[in-house]
C-alpha cells in the first residue's frame, strides 16, 4: 500500500508561484497514475491535474490550465505540481492521490491519498 506525503504549501501573494511535492513510499511508484486534487473551505474536493506512468500524458482542470504543471520523477518516487500566476481562488488544501486504474478526474478513481498541504493565496 503506497503512502503519500505532500509538502511545499504555504502563503503566497496573488501572482506568485509555489511548487508542491508528493513523495511516495512505494518502490513501484512508476506503476501508479498520479493526481492532484484540492479542497477549498466549504467546498467539495475537486480535480486539479493527473499524470500517466511515464509522464507523457497529463490532464488539467480548466481552471488551472496554462498556469499549473504536473510532472513526476519516478527515480525519486515524487510527483510535483508547479503552480504559477496564483490567485485567491486557488486557496485550498491540496492532496495528491495514486491510482492503479487510470489517470482519472474523479475521486473514486484513486485508492490512495495523502494528508494534504495547505495553500493560501493573499490578495
Amino acid at each position: 500500500q503506497v503512502q503519500l506525503v505532500e509538502s511545499g504549501g504555504g502563503l503566497v501573494q496573488a501572482g506568485g508561484s509555489l511548487r508542491l511535492s508528493c513523495a511516495a513510499s512505494e518502490r513501484t511508484f512508476s506503476t501508479y497514475y498520479m493526481g492532484w486534487f484540492r479542497q477549498a473551505p466549504g467546498k467539495e474536493r475537486e480535480f486539479v491535474a493527473s499524470i500517466s506512468w511515464t509522464g507523457r500524458i497529463t490532464s488539467y482542470a480548466d481552471s488551472v490550465k496554462g498556469r499549473f504543471t504536473i510532472s513526476r520523477d519516478n527515480a525519486k518516487n515524487t510527483v510535483y505540481l508547479q503552480m504559477n500566476s496564483l490567485n485567491t481562488d486557488d486557496t485550498a488544501d491540496y492532496y495528491c492521490a495514486a491510482s492503479t486504474l487510470r489517470p482519472g478526474v474523479h475521486l473514486e478513481d484513486y485508492a490512495y491519498w495523502g494528508q494534504g498541504t495547505q495553500v493560501t493565496v493573499s490578495s
